[in-house]
Parts: C-alpha cells; structure tokens; sequence
C-alpha cells in the first residue's frame, strides 16, 4: 500500500533547511522539520533522523552554525542560524536546483 507522504528526494533537503533558516532566522531543528512540512502543505515528513543528520552535515560544512538556548517550552535546544557562507551557498543551490528542474520539466514534456 502506497503512502501519501513523499520521502524527501535525496539533496533536497540541505536547500530546505537553508531556505527555512533564511527566511524564520535562528531557530531549533524541531521547528525546522514542522516548517519544511507546512511548506510542503504535509506532503513531506520529516523525523529526527532525517533532519538532525542533515543540520549536522550542514554544520560541517560551515553553512549553518548551532548555539544552545531554551525552547518556548522551556526546553534546552540547539538553534540553528545561517553562516555568510550558507547565504552564498542558497544561491548556488537554488541555481542548481532550478536547473535540474527545468531538466525533469523536459523529460515529462515529451510524449512517447
């Protein structure tokens, strides 16, 4: 039985991350998940072993930078914020990504 929900496409989602954190400023990974679901309109899903990977891998990139503060419920949480590096790094993705969809746009146009 087919679920409803998409996997995230695999490279999608360190632009996701990046363009959350753009646009929301620091903010916990928890927060980062729902948003990137909301966008989707829920079509995608994401759980911790999803999205922490990633803000890591981010991290180690120097695209995103992690400092420790309390959560709105009073949690201790890592927040996340974007580097100078990740802002020049959206507009490389997002060139990338808007090429490679013009590219699938192309093979769904033909007819067979």
């Amino acid at each position: 039985m087919a679920e409803n929900k998409s996997d995230v496409l695999q490279g999608t989602l360190d632009l996701m991350a990046l363009k959350t954190l753009e646009s929301m400023g620091p903010v916990h990974g928890y927060a980062i998940a729902r948003r990137i679901e909301q966008v989707s309109d829920n079509g995608l899903t994401l759980n911790q072993g999803t999205i922490y990977p990633a803000l890591l891998r981010l991290q180690q990139r120097g695209w995103i930078k992690a400092k420790w503060g309390t959560s709105e419920t009073k949690r201790r949480a890592k927040f996340y914020s974007l580097t100078r590096t990740g802002r020049k790094q959206i507009d490389q993705e997002t060139e990338n990504w808007e090429r490679i969809a013009a590219t699938m746009a192309r093979f769904l146009a033909q007819s067979n």
